[in-house]
């Protein structure tokens, strides 16, 4: 029984498969992920791997390895099972617990440590919904957070090999190959920044093994997009420019913009938080040197993403991983020293942040009950458990803060993301229902009952070809803006509320009728969170 208990692999391995395995489909596919599993789709049935396609148009805007993974689950479990098709995600983010756990001991610290340092990061929020949802971030932090932990053994190891260089570079590959030099910026650099101020390097007869490196990852990162540049040069160019083009003038926040970072963290925010400041912490941890090193890792990485113009707030993920093995210095601090802290100020901290989270495992079910109560049907399983789970823990919080057992606290904690996965997720389709919710399949039975093919009026929503099945031809021409009708005499048209379909000139020459509309928002339109481009009316067009 002491083996099992003391099995910190086991049971990282069995948290992390619990925060991200149960009710994989539950979730919609969003507009990221749509275009992840068109791509995948149309590499398979159209058998091409290497020139990307979205809806059968040139998407070379990411790197294809993720998509290629997808891919090939997709013609394993089908892809019409979304629970298949997220699994490659699921996987890499599990490479990523273990990766950091392993660079966790390689900072000296002790097992139990790096334990809650892996435990730390995967119920950290924004790495678990990124670890479900499969676009492309997760893929290239995860290889590179692979590649980090054989440069620190290059780094610190004079037994350091061929072997580990090639397989440095190899991840290095992987990563850029993944969302291109994303990872190199976000979470590399900073990695070297860190290790440069903290440990100093010592490359004296490692140049060699740097060179190595690099060229094994640069030929594999840049194969594809070099191929396709030299394939496709005009669409290659026109995508760079736009590419390049949003980072200085699209979705543009201010620099300060990600100083709330921490909070992405969810549940650990406030430790987080605390962790950051370096003069009360200093004096209290356990390896001074790694905790100096993983804070200004952390910072660092915030500080080069911010200076970028364009910032949205999954582009902090990267900076999720230095802060996990950054705020398990301060629980560490609490479960050593908890029962022996004596000033006043520092016990009413840790009692505020573990003690909101106690009433917090009380107010949700309470909360959900009175908001889900005449949608309850079929969901009593879920919110019964949800609700024995919560209360049990938030006891389980409220007993040992009062017993000052921070071991236990910390453990309670995980507890409460781990119930909030398995009985919270299905209950979001009892809270968000619209009455007019209409899928995109619909319109195979009216096509098959019309004799019609179906297209779309000016542009296309990606969630909306991924739910349909298959591409959806665009009938106005994205360079001239001109309207190409097809030869049918009849066909349907999918149009946006910005359409104004009944005023173009073009469509004179059709009678136009109203068939259905597709509508894959889950709030209904009175929302302000319903959302006009994920709607659609579909119309007959009919040749006079």
């Amino acid at each position: 029984m002491s083996k099992l208990t003391h099995n910190y692999i086991w049971w990282l391995l069995l948290v992390s498969c619990l925060m991200l395995i149960p009710h994989l489909s539950v979730i919609d596919v969003n507009i990221m992920e749509a275009r992840n599993f068109i791509t995948a789709r149309e590499m398979v049935s159209n058998n091409n791997w290497i020139l990307t396609t979205i809806n059968d148009l040139p998407r070379y805007e990411k790197p294809p390895l993720p998509t290629w993974l997808t891919a090939i689950s997709g013609m394993f479990f089908g892809f019409e099972n979304i629970f298949g098709l997220r699994l490659p995600v699921v996987f890499v983010t599990i490479l990523l617990v273990f990766s950091t756990y392993k660079l966790s001991d390689k900072l000296g610290l002790s097992k139990q440590q790096n334990f809650h340092n892996g435990l730390i990061l995967i119920t950290s929020f924004y790495i678990y919904f990124a670890g479900r949802d499969n676009q492309w971030d997760m893929y290239t932090h995860s290889f590179m957070i692979v590649c980090i932990v054989f440069l620190w053994k290059f780094l610190n190891d004079k037994n350091y090999t061929f072997l580990h260089a090639v397989l440095a570079g190899l991840f290095f590959g992987l990563s850029f190959l993944s969302k291109g030099p994303i990872s190199v910026y976000g979470l590399l650099l900073p990695f070297l920044i860190a290790y440069g101020i903290i440990y100093k390097f010592d490359l004296k007869d490692k140049k060699f093994y740097v060179f190595l490196i690099l060229l094994i990852g640069f030929c594999i990162g840049l194969s594809w997009p070099l191929y396709v540049r030299y394939i496709d040069p005009e669409t290659v160019a026109r995508v760079t420019k736009l590419e390049s083009s949003r980072w200085g003038s699209y979705n543009i926040r201010p620099f300060y913009y990600y100083w709330s970072f921490f909070t992405q963290s969810g549940i650990w925010t406030v430790p987080a938080l605390i962790a950051l400041f370096y003069p009360y912490l200093k004096t209290k941890v356990s390896n001074l040197k790694a905790y100096q090193f993983t804070l200004i890792w952390t910072l660092a990485a915030v500080i080069l993403l911010s200076i970028i113009p364009e910032k949205k707030s999954r582009y902090l993920l990267p900076v999720l991983i230095p802060m996990a093995l950054n705020t398990g210095f301060y629980i560490d601090y609490l479960i050593r020293s908890f029962k022996n802290i004596s000033l006043k100020i520092e016990k009413r901290i840790v009692y505020f942040a573990f003690g909101l989270i106690a009433i917090i495992c009380f107010a949700i079910p309470i909360g959900l009950f009175i908001k889900i109560k005449n949608n309850i049907a079929g969901f009593e399983f879920w919110l019964i458990g949800l609700t024995i789970s919560l209360f049990i823990l938030g006891y389980i919080l409220f007993q040992n803060l009062r017993n000052k057992d921070f071991l236990k606290v910390f453990y309670a904690v995980v507890g409460v993301q781990v119930a909030v996965i398995l009985f919270g997720v299905p209950l979001t389709k009892a809270i968000l229902i619209n009455p007019d919710y209409h899928s995109a399949k619909e319109l195979k039975e009216k096509e098959k009952e019309l004799g019609i093919k179906t297209y779309e009026m000016s542009s296309f929503t990606p969630e909306i070809v991924w739910d349909y099945g298959h591409s959806i031809p665009v009938l106005q021409n994205e360079k001239t803006n001109e309207l190409n009708f097809p030869l049918e005499k009849k066909f349907g048209i999918l149009a946006s509320k910005t359409d104004s379909i009944l005023s173009k000139k073009k469509l004179e020459n059709y009678n136009l009728k109203k068939i259905t509309t597709v509508d894959l928002n889950r709030v209904p339109k009175e929302s302000k969170k319903h959302n006009d481009r994920l709607f659609r009316i579909y119309y007959l067009a009919t040749k006079k």
